[in-house]
């Protein structure tokens, strides 16, 4: 399996594992049934699979946003309080906040004021390209660049591990292959690690170094795919025969979990 540096080596030590995760809510739907999944540090995992299948769940109960009804959730090398940012497929933002408010807000949660963090909130806004727009409201950014400051928010903590819910789906494609590039680009650099979801078969086999493929309702992985392409990936990996063959397999192993 391929590190995030691109190059090739072994398994990556584990960053937190579901063991046996079922998830029922109180209207009687199960939306998760024996999931396991380990993901190891500094990978980039995109979870795909049908509407439905409880991706978007399964993001919600590594993120602390809920709990498993039955089964558990493991981190080994310990967990602490701003270890995940969390992106949402909307970007959230707080309409009456300027950008650096927004980046601000999970330190004014902890109580520390905008002098106190300047420095951190600048240079999140740096790392997405948006230092010079710190005092712009929401309503004046594009969909791609309220994207950016969503991202901006959730790196501010400086995360072990970001979890991703189909962040770009509601962008036009130009957009949304730039935001894959610079996705990629401080991947590589910082080195957390990404659990993507997405409906995109296409931008799965593109971003990821592993796509976990689940079934339908109740979720539960049926195929786990490792994408054995070197990073930094570009325009020439789009149009490869090596991108083509992987975009078959995923397609393939979908189509597969659509049947389950």
């Amino acid at each position: 399996m391929l590190d995030a540096t691109g190059g090739m080596g072994g398994s990556t030590l584990p960053l937190v594992r579901l063991r046996g995760v079922r998830k029922a809510f109180s209207t009687g739907t199960v939306a998760l049934e024996g999931l396991d999944l380990t993901i190891g540090a500094h990978e980039f995992v995109s979870l795909v699979g049908p509407s439905g299948c409880g991706k978007s769940t399964a993001l919600r109960l590594i993120a602390g946003l809920g709990q498993p009804t039955q089964g558990r959730i493991e981190w080994p090398q310990g967990e602490t309080l701003g270890d995940v940012g969390f992106v949402f497929q909307e970007p959230t933002l707080l309409p009456w906040a300027t950008v650096f408010d927004n980046v601000w807000l999970p330190f004014r949660l902890r109580g520390q004021s905008r002098a106190q963090v300047q420095d951190e909130v600048m240079g999140a806004l740096d790392m997405v390209g948006l230092a010079g727009f710190s005092h712009a409201y929401p309503r004046e950014l594009s969909g791609g660049m309220k994207m950016r400051v969503s991202i901006a928010r959730a790196l501010v903590t400086r995360p072990k591990l970001l979890l991703m819910d189909e962040p770009f789906a509601a962008l036009d494609e130009i957009t949304r292959f730039k935001l894959n590039d610079d996705l990629l680009a401080l991947w590589q650099d910082q080195r957390w690690t990404v659990v993507f979801v997405t409906h995109s078969v296409y931008e799965s086999v593109y971003l990821s170094s592993r796509i976990v493929v689940m079934a339908a309702r109740p979720g539960r992985v049926v195929a786990d795919l490792a994408v054995d392409v070197p990073y930094p990936r570009d325009e020439r990996f789009r149009t490869s025969g090596a991108y083509n063959g992987y975009c078959r397999l995923a397609s393939d192993e979908l189509h597969r979990a659509m049947g389950e």
